[in-house]
């Protein structure tokens, strides 16, 4: 998902409260929490994305779905939200929250898209690895099983990637076979 500059924004503004009131822990979790709700509840992002259903109505619909599960300053964070029209954005702050406090805290993320599931070996493989080439930060690996890629993995870490699939092999040896360096003789 691409991340406005406006969540941004908010997401800084929130996690500044926080930090204010020594809060970024619970708030960070009570924003993981509304992100996965919002990636899994295709009705909730119709809800909040609906310009007939009136601000009220989506607050209370809000607090019944958050009610007792998130703090006081998420709580009041969503309230404004709300009333300045900008409860579409629920799921993209929540998100820009969490990249804002990783850059905070050092905590890179890498995604790791892989055939099958990395074994412990692998894993630790592909840790050294991104250790290696971002020394002094914290890696966090997010794995994601992808069929298509044959065999291998595909590594990114922010707008770096290294790709060592057997599928890109596979198109390399095709665009090579491509290249037709025969000239026939006239």
């Amino acid at each position: 998902m691409n991340i406005s500059p406006v969540a941004y924004r908010y997401a800084r503004s929130l996690i500044q409260l926080a930090q204010d009131q020594g809060e970024v822990a619970s708030v960070r979790e009570d924003l993981q929490l509304v992100a996965d709700t919002c990636a899994q509840s295709r009705d909730l992002r119709v809800v909040l994305n609906s310009p007939v259903i009136k601000a009220d109505l989506k607050l209370k619909a809000l607090g019944r779905l958050f009610g007792g599960q998130i703090g006081h300053i998420t709580e009041r964070f969503i309230a404004i939200l709300v009333r300045k029209g900008r409860e579409p954005m629920l799921e993209e702050i929540a998100l820009a929250f969490q990249e804002v406090y990783r850059a905070a805290n050092g905590i890179l993320m890498a995604e790791v898209r892989s055939a099958t599931p990395l074994s412990n070996e692998a894993r630790a493989q592909v840790q050294q690895l991104v250790e290696k080439r971002h020394p002094g930060k914290v890696i966090t690996l997010r794995e994601e099983l992808d069929p298509a890629l044959i065999g291998g993995a595909v590594i990114r870490v922010g707008d770096e990637q290294i790709d060592a699939s057997v599928l890109r092999r596979l198109n390399d040896l095709r665009r090579k076979f491509s290249e037709n360096p025969y000239i026939p003789e006239i």
